[in-house]
């Protein structure tokens, strides 16, 4: 099954596609492009069907209007969970986390490009990602605490830790409080502040960098960050082996050997 970038066509977001590069952008600017839960099921959807796009070897998210994303809807989603019974609940926070899920099971890195407001979900989007660029004034909350809920939303509590150390994600979790770029970037969360009028255009030549480079290779690298935070030394050692011993066999490796003996610069094809 093989589906083709040209045929996503989603409602609730937009979608460019360019040079092996997706751009996702949350595209409500006027209240700093909040997730409904249409969106929610749309974004999961995308990020599984991406597993069948192989011509898509990258993807940046990122937000309209100077903002990356207020989380969930206040009058859409927040509103209606507080009168909803515990079957509701469930599937709402089941279908959140599938986004997570799905963003980390698809083979393509993705890259955050985060500006202004960037809280709740909209900071569990960025976490999600593989990398995260930002601009000075990107304020990052995982804000679930304000409004008396759990710190533990869509993964949090075993992502964060693991991206910016656990008395930091702690900190963050329990207070709800605002994280500055300076920090993000200070703490690992960012990996790199960028001014505002030239995050578009960073976010756009990491993603070139990678899409260009052997995607075959990249999607192993990201399948092996996942598989392995549940392993033991001994068995990351031997999955890693038996990964790379596969990745040997692609014909980029092959590309890489003569470019280098012929004093060239390899051209991946991502087989």
């Amino acid at each position: 099954m093989h589906m083709k970038p040209e045929s996503f066509s989603p409602k609730h977001f937009l979608w460019t596609f360019a040079d092996g590069v997706a751009t996702i952008t949350l595209n409500r600017p006027e209240r700093k492009n909040p997730l409904t839960f249409e969106s929610y099921a749309e974004l999961r959807d995308m990020f599984r069907a991406l597993v069948y796009a192989s011509d898509v070897k990258t993807v940046v998210i990122r937000g309209a209007g100077g903002n990356f994303c207020s989380g969930g809807d206040v009058h859409e989603i927040i509103g209606p969970l507080v009168d909803m019974d515990m079957t509701g609940l469930i599937a709402f926070t089941r279908m959140t986390g599938d986004l997570v899920k799905a963003m980390r099971n698809c083979p393509q890195p993705i890259i955050a490009a985060v500006d202004g407001i960037c809280a709740g979900a909209g900071a569990i989007i960025a976490m999600a990602s593989d990398m995260r660029l930002a601009t000075p004034d990107a304020k990052t909350a995982f804000l679930f605490n304000r409004v008396g809920l759990a710190g533990c939303d869509m993964g949090a509590c075993a992502i964060l830790p693991r991206i910016i150390g656990h008395g930091r994600a702690s900190e963050l979790l329990f207070y709800g409080r605002n994280m500055s770029a300076e920090e993000g970037e200070r703490w690992g969360f960012f990996n790199k502040v960028v001014p505002a009028n030239e995050l578009d255009q960073t976010a756009r030549e990491w993603a070139i960098r990678l899409a260009t480079g052997p995607t075959f290779a990249n999607g192993m690298t990201k399948n092996q960050l996942n598989m392995e935070w549940g392993m033991s030394i001994d068995m990351a050692v031997e999955a890693e082996a038996q990964a790379q011993a596969i990745c040997m066999q692609t014909r980029d490796f092959e590309r890489a050997y003569k470019a280098f003996i012929a004093r060239q610069k390899p051209v991946f094809e991502g087989n």
